[in-house]
């Protein structure tokens, strides 16, 4: 959304194209317009159209998505005629910005560069899936290099969210060829992003002091490790004495095994509680009371989740990542994974920290002033 405003806003005409289940849609500037206006909530979406009530049931949210974008569409067409509309409908020397990879295919890339004078910048966000494969699905692995190699044929500006980022997208690139330029833009940080949190009400079973973890339960966000952490703090004092850990994410891939332990942890529902659909408002509500926010995450391209907590005044605890380092500053308190006693001694403290707050015995949160959107396309803008 915020490159959408920040493109909509821009003195240069912004085009649209979106993939729809049957080929393209190409959007004019008031057709973005439009769009955004309803992704805002300003206008109302219209009704399902023939086209979509055959394609999508209604409980997707394509059924009434795909039916607004062709009343207000520019043109649209099949896969195959994609070169043809792009160059009929687009101007020479069009820009193409691409920021989350959906349409960042063989097909449209070659399209959109057979437009005269065309160019062509892709945002790329970290190079996880090949730096660490066992995280990632074979098939997630297998996409990814070869979104690389587009990238590295295709883009005349690649962006990206940190340094470690641009040189790990550089290591990945050289060996093949030249590399297209690479520019950092750290990723904005709406201050209000959980507006109308209230931090009086928690979820049915959590008890101060608590610490929250945030994101998709997968293999690179290292949950297993807390759920071994807090076996260890029941084992070495009463659980009524341990803080609660309350786990805030849907389950992803490749993690059965703690996928296991969660459903059948004895400490499930005392101390340890999961939740996988909770509203904005009550993850603005666990983080603004929380004694802390936990990331002990393998391996980050930005690492979005502790920043937005820290801009709340969370105290955060996280695994000692140089890309953690390059935003976050000195916020954290930075633990290795690989010393487990660390963050027991620091989970211990900041719980015992949040009781004395609790009782006005030390002062209030510290916040972290986080990169701003502003920011962010100052440098973008520039460059595309």
């Amino acid at each position: 959304m915020a490159y959408l405003r920040a493109l909509d806003a821009a003195p240069e005409p912004c085009f649209g194209l979106v993939r729809t289940k049957l080929g393209y849609v190409l959007l004019d500037p008031v057709g973005v317009h439009e769009m955004l206006l309803r992704l805002e909530g300003a206008t109302p979406w219209g009704p399902p159209d023939r086209l979509s009530r055959v394609l999508h049931k209604p409980d997707s949210h394509k059924y009434v998505t795909e039916a607004e974008l062709r009343r207000v569409c520019l043109a649209r067409c099949r896969p195959l005629r994609l070169t043809r509309m792009l160059r009929r409908h687009l101007p020479d020397g069009v820009v193409y910005v691409n920021v989350d990879h959906a349409n960042a295919t063989e097909r449209v890339l070659s399209s959109v560069k057979s437009i005269a004078d065309a160019r062509i910048t892709l945002f790329l966000h970290d190079t996880i899936p090949l730096d660490y494969p066992e995280y990632q699905t074979p098939e997630s692995v297998r996409k990814f290099g070869k979104l690389l190699d587009r990238t590295r044929r295709y883009a005349d500006t690649v962006l990206c969210n940190s340094d470690v980022s641009k040189r790990d997208i550089s290591r990945h690139m050289s060996p093949k060829g030249n590399v297209p330029p690479i520019h950092v833009a750290h990723l904005g940080v709406e201050v209000n992003f959980f507006p109308n949190g209230n931090n009086s009400t928690l979820p049915k079973g959590v008890e101060r002091p608590f610490f929250v973890v945030l994101g998709t339960i997968e293999p690179r966000k290292n949950i297993g490790f807390l759920l071994a952490l807090w076996n260890e703090l029941v084992d070495e004092q009463p659980i009524a004495e341990v803080p609660h850990l309350v786990i805030c994410g849907r389950r992803g891939w490749m993690s059965e095994q703690v996928f296991s332990e969660l459903d059948n942890s004895p400490l499930r529902g005392r101390c340890l509680h999961e939740f996988n659909d909770l509203e904005d408002e009550e993850i603005a509500g666990l983080l603004q009371s929380a004694a802390g926010f936990l990331f002990p995450s393998h391996a980050e391209g930005f690492g979005l989740p502790p920043v937005e907590a820290a801009a709340m005044g969370t105290p955060v605890l996280c695994n000692d990542l140089p890309v953690l380092r390059e935003v976050l500053g000195e916020f954290p308190v930075y633990a290795s994974v690989t010393d487990s006693y660390a963050w027991k001694k620091n989970i211990l403290d900041l719980a015992n920290r949040d009781s004395k707050r609790a009782t006005h015995e030390v002062s209030d949160r510290e916040f972290l002033r986080p990169p701003t959107w502003e920011e962010h396309f100052n440098v973008v803008l520039k460059l595309t």
